[in-house]
């Protein structure tokens, strides 16, 4: 079940998204298996990315993306996946990146909960 959310944060969400790229589950799943790198970022918080997460995806959370990017090596054309729990925080993410010059990033619409409806494989 999605979360209620404030309408400010609501509006920098749809501000992001009314710049970004999105995909939904389905497309990751086809992304994941077009034989294309893909790096898949979770940028949930440490806690919910323990508790489960994207098989092979790798943690870097919301509140350091901008600081830690850099240090795993990631060259600003590399096609990207961010997901959070639902699609907002990502959103957000994915529009942060854009500003930092990171050209194919996405965000997963629908997050961890289009993770699990999809039925990719998880870790946990």
């Amino acid at each position: 079940m999605a979360k209620a959310h404030s309408p400010k944060f609501l509006s920098i969400v749809e501000q992001a998204r009314a710049v970004i790229s999105e995909c939904e589950a389905s497309d990751l799943r086809v992304m994941l298996e077009d034989g294309e790198p893909i790096l898949v970022i979770d940028v949930r918080e440490h806690h919910e990315f323990e508790a489960g997460h994207l098989a092979g995806s790798l943690h870097i959370g919301k509140g350091v993306l901008e600081r830690d990017i850099e240090k795993h090596d990631v060259d600003e054309s590399t096609r990207m996946v961010l997901y959070c729990g639902g699609g907002f925080r990502s959103a957000i993410a994915a529009r942060s990146l854009q500003d930092m010059g990171y050209s194919n990033a996405f965000s997963l619409w629908g997050g961890w909960r289009g993770i699990l409806a999809e039925g990719l494989e998880i870790e946990q």
